[in-house]
């Protein structure tokens, strides 16, 4: 996909709509669900972005949108709280050089600073796209471990469900 969007930028974002999906509906087996993306982000940053800078046709765009807006209205798959891991690109870039993945050494910074940009406009900005719950944000250009230590101290509003709440 990163080698070619125009090519398989709706075949990638079908199938993670998809699976996201899936995520948000298959049976809770906890009193917490934790999920690295949803299937809101899916839409309002990587469809979005493919379709911002030119890589997803108009025509591809307007189905995965409509799609998702059936799904919206027709299915739960309502979030709790988003927990924004607030990290600047050149760290996301770095980060992901460290990773040594095969399919992200593509990956120029550019993109990030695109998706960055767009979570910005969803999660702090508003106002292009609805924000459905609360946001919790934590600045993220930290090390590993004083990641693990801000958790800590907030695991207790992360994963008690009464903890959540709009605003500071």
């Amino acid at each position: 996909m990163y080698n070619d969007a125009s090519r398989w930028g709706l075949t990638l974002q079908t199938y993670v709509q998809l699976t996201m999906l899936e995520q948000h509906t298959c049976p809770q087996t906890s009193r917490v669900r934790l999920m690295e993306r949803s299937i809101h982000s899916a839409r309002y940053i990587f469809v979005e972005n493919l379709y911002r800078s030119g890589k997803m046709p108009e025509v591809d765009y307007v189905v995965l949108s409509e799609w998702f807006d059936w799904i919206v209205r027709n299915l739960d798959v309502s979030v709790d709280l988003i927990v924004y891991l607030r990290t600047t690109p050149e760290t996301c870039y770095q980060r992901l050089k460290q990773r040594c993945r095969e399919e992200e050494k593509v990956i120029p910074l550019e993109y990030l600073n695109a998706i960055h940009h767009l979570y910005e406009e969803w999660l702090i900005k508003g106002g292009l796209f609805p924000v459905t719950a609360p946001v919790l944000v934590f600045e993220a250009d930290h090390n590993m471990q004083k990641m693990l230590e801000l958790f800590e101290q907030n695991r207790d509003r992360i994963l008690t469900p009464g903890n959540w709440k709009y605003g500071p």
